[in-house]
């Protein structure tokens, strides 16, 4: 059950990183509901490395297929299913008996008692994200029918010990077009500063990591469950699902830590008939649920862990201790490309409520 996500809608994610395909089953999505292909390859193009220089050097077209679920134009209400095919491998770059420190590569092999896919990552490779964003894109389409004023947004909060500065007005950040920009998920000029620290770790063999901030607005007041239905718990368990995610916060998240109740507590007022909350320190959730401000999160991103500098580790068949130097292609900062993928799981999660 480990790479299926089992609610009122249930996603399944196949596949491996040097495979023949890797795609996803949407179980759950109602019938009539019209998909923009083209929609559904922007979002994959946002993630894809290919848009990005300092991204990895393995650029796979993500071209996708839906196979099953969708008939001349519409969901058909039975699972929908979509693939992508691999097409740009190097799999001798890889050996079962060198374990990358970081990877999943001793856990897997305990787990699966050696029979895993090792191949860059395999099942465990941030290549299985791209049928998330699949999932993701459908959900938002999904959920523009269901809930047209709803949106769901995603930048680069900070890289490594660059911080951007905080947005103060969500809609004002949703009509800035970043699309054709060259680091599409920073707005406030964290660009160039970014792309040298990014250069600077290239040249030194390593990587970096950082935070991404993600959020979702005309939420209405009232979605999620108490305790094990929260919000917070059903979006959690979707966003740790992201290779190389090590930590999720919620509004002021530990910050709120070193707040007295007075501070932390979002005082109610009526503004023009509507209730808001004048601060959003509870990130737009109560209780589990949604009160109707912005939800708002952020996820701690790990450094790639596939670099090339030399590394302690172990031949794991001969029982030694060794320093290896790795091959492969990876990402120095997985940051630039995973915020589409933050933004994916979101909208399973709100999709996954309003049904």
């Amino acid at each position: 059950m480990g790479s299926i996500w089992d609610k009122n809608l249930k996603i399944s994610i196949f596949g491996e990183s040097h495979g023949t395909e890797i795609g996803c089953v949407i179980d759950g999505l109602p019938s009539g509901i019209e998909l923009d292909l083209k929609k559904i390859q922007n979002e994959l193009d946002r993630r894809s490395a290919k848009r990005y220089e300092l991204a990895t050097p393995r650029k796979e077209e993500d071209k996708f297929e839906i196979v099953s679920g969708f008939f001349n134009g519409y969901t058909t209400g039975t699972p929908l299913c979509a693939v992508i095919k691999n097409k740009n491998t190097k799999s001798k770059d890889y050996r079962p008996d060198i374990l990358r420190p970081g990877h999943a590569d001793y856990s897997a092999y305990k787990r699966y008692s050696g029979y895993q896919d090792y191949r860059g990552g395999g099942h465990f490779s941030g290549r299985i994200t791209a049928p998330l964003v699949i999932a993701g894109a459908v959900s938002k389409q999904v959920i523009n029918k269901l809930q047209p004023d709803l949106k769901i947004g995603s930048r680069i909060y900070s890289i490594k010990n660059l911080r951007d500065v905080p947005i103060e007005d969500w809609q004002e950040y949703y009509s800035l077009d970043l699309t054709e920009k060259k680091y599409p998920f920073v707005a406030n000029g964290l660009d160039e500063k970014l792309e040298d620290l990014i250069k600077k770790t290239v040249k030194n063999k390593d990587s970096v990591g950082g935070i991404i901030e993600g959020w979702a607005t005309g939420v209405p007041a009232g979605l999620g469950n108490p305790f094990f239905g929260s919000i917070e718990s059903d979006l959690s368990s979707l966003l740790f699902s992201i290779p190389a995610v090590k930590g999720v916060e919620f509004g002021s998240g530990f910050d709120i830590t070193t707040m007295y109740g007075s501070q932390a507590n979002d005082a109610l007022r009526y503004v023009n008939d509507e209730l808001i909350t004048e601060t959003n320190n509870n990130g737009g959730i109560n209780g589990g649920i949604s009160n109707g401000m912005p939800i708002v999160f952020r996820v701690a991103v790990k450094p790639t862990p596939t670099i090339k500098k030399l590394q302690k580790t172990v031949n794991y068949k001969d029982q030694e201790n060794i320093f290896y130097k790795f091959k492969g292609r990876h990402d120095p900062s997985i940051i630039l490309r995973i915020p589409v993928i933050i933004e994916s799981v979101t909208a399973i999660c709100l999709l996954n409520l309003l049904l």
